[in-house]
């Protein structure tokens, strides 16, 4: 039985995670593109990378828009997202409407997104959904359009996104429940065919925990890379007094965690320290993502990263006052540049 893939935001991330599940048997991936449909319809996706080496990508379908996508008909396993999660500036979760399949055969909607609370607008819009929740380190990037240079890290997490409504203890619930679960372990299994071997399938409640870790880093390093003016992780991790506030903003993340979710986080989990540590000895000049699109005039992913964790501690009457302090500067700080932007047009 052929396995039909649709790939939404086919970037860098998403591009190199279509490009290793196109060379397994049965499987077609398509791609919904944006800015480099023109390049992509014309020459597929050229990929190069130390551990796979240099090939080239050429979708089942390349898709200009949605409408697209709905019009091809097609009965979609899976559907990967892998956009920016900006939900201060559009619910890319209507994207995928007339495209979700619920029925013996449910499509699952993989969400390959930075943040906490990403799953939200999703479940909300497609309730009987599968949605399969994903935490990647990827160093990966589009260096032209449809050109992908992948280095170094492969590192993918996935777990169901489960339902806590009160009606978790239905049959029907927990049917779907197990759909989801298994869902999730043959997609695990099909980034591993494809030579993904750090794919790994978590529990629902492992892989929200890894969410909250990957913040610890994400919202520590992210804003501090803006807030001083353009520095790399290694020069933070390496100046004594940067050092010492990425550390607070970490400790303050791990420390607010446990307490959100009712559980501890597992031993094997990474510490600010550890984190710090292995920072130092990356000198490959790296800078976040927040930072990139502060240079180039983008909206920054501030909700998922900061806004999201900040409203999830609060009902549970949690403080996080250094990620609160993070985020009202680069929340002010953004919206006073979309304000000088909009008076340069008048």
């Amino acid at each position: 039985m052929t396995v039909n893939i649709l790939i939404v935001g086919a970037g860098a991330v998403g591009a190199f995670y279509a490009s290793r599940l196109a060379h397994l048997p049965n499987t077609q991936i398509s791609v919904i593109c944006r800015s480099n449909y023109t390049a992509v319809a014309a020459n597929g996706f050229s990929v190069t990378s130390p551990q796979y080496g240099s090939y080239t990508f050429t979708p089942q379908h390349t898709f200009a828009n949605p409408r697209e996508a709905r019009e091809a008909n097609i009965e979609w396993d899976y559907i990967v997202v892998s956009t920016k999660a900006l939900p201060d500036v559009s619910d890319d979760s209507v994207i995928l409407e007339g495209l979700v399949r619920d029925g013996n055969r449910r499509t699952a909607i993989v969400l390959i997104q930075n943040g906490l609370g990403v799953e939200s607008p999703y479940l909300s819009r497609f309730p009987n959904a599968i949605i399969l929740s994903a935490v990647t380190i990827v160093s990966a990037a589009q260096t032209s359009p449809g050109v992908i240079k992948h280095n170094r890290w492969t590192r993918i997490s996935i777990g169901p996104y489960l339902s806590s409504s009160g009606d978790s203890g239905t049959s029907t619930t927990e049917g779907v429940h197990k759909i989801a679960i298994k869902s999730n372990e043959r997609f695990v299994q099909l980034l591993q065919a494809g030579g993904i071997k750090d794919a790994e399938a978590y529990s629902a409640e492992k892989l929200q925990l890894v969410r909250w870790h990957k913040i610890a880093i994400n919202a520590s390093m992210n804003p501090s890379a803006v807030l001083s003016y353009g520095s790399t992780n290694n020069a933070m991790a390496k100046d004594p007094e940067l050092y010492c506030h990425l550390k607070g903003v970490m400790d303050e993340v791990l420390a607010t965690a446990p307490k959100v979710l009712g559980t501890q986080l597992p031993k094997e989990f990474a510490t600010s320290e550890a984190i710090l540590r292995s920072t130092m000895r990356n000198t490959s000049g790296s800078k976040p993502s927040m930072l990139l699109d502060w240079e180039s005039g983008k909206r920054m992913e501030l909700e998922v990263i900061l806004g999201n964790p900040i409203r999830i501690a609060r009902e549970k009457g949690l403080e996080m006052p250094r990620l609160q302090s993070l985020y009202a500067l680069l929340r002010m700080a953004q919206e006073n540049r979309e304000n000088q932007k909009q008076s340069s047009k008048i």
